[in-house]
């Protein structure tokens, strides 16, 4: 069998695909996906493959409605516009690696940490909670909310 090339792209629901994208862009420090070559915007792309009009509704890519890590490491992540609104937790999250790990004191990643949540909540997350467990196994992470309310972890 020949082997199959594939890439991973994380896929979000959302109701407000440009909130999302300015503000996921800012958190992962990734850059809008700029439309591929020879066309102007994403729309003008998918309808010259071949989308059908209908299914370009609501300024359907007239913006970037995805992020891609500038480096070329991370995935790409589409945010997708659903009708329905988030009504339960997340069953996938992200965890934002930002304390640097068991190796480092628990008072520098703390710092850290902190420091990542004041940046974040000046970009609209919001805090739902910390968990700081200093005397057992000296974890520390907050777990936070996007603009549309997803869950996402800071460690």
């Amino acid at each position: 069998m020949e082997p199959i090339e594939m890439t991973l792209q994380l896929t979000i629901d959302c109701s407000d695909p440009r909130r999302l994208v300015a503000f996921w862009a800012e958190a992962l420090r990734y850059v809008p996906e700029p439309p591929p070559a020879g066309h102007a915007t994403w729309r003008e792309y998918w309808a010259a493959t071949g989308v059908p009009e209908e299914e370009l509704t609501g300024g359907a890519g007239e913006l970037p409605e995805s992020i891609v890590d500038p480096g070329g490491v991370g995935p790409r992540v589409w945010f997708q516009r659903v009708p329905e609104p988030k009504t339960v937790k997340n069953r996938l999250h992200l965890d934002l690696k930002v304390g640097g790990g068991r190796d480092v004191p628990l008072a520098v990643r703390r710092e850290r940490v902190d420091g990542e949540v004041a940046r974040l909540t000046a970009l609209g997350a919001s805090v739902l909670y910390t968990m700081d467990e200093p005397h057992g196994m000296g974890y520390y992470a907050v777990v936070l909310q996007d603009p549309e309310g997803n869950e996402f972890c800071l460690v």
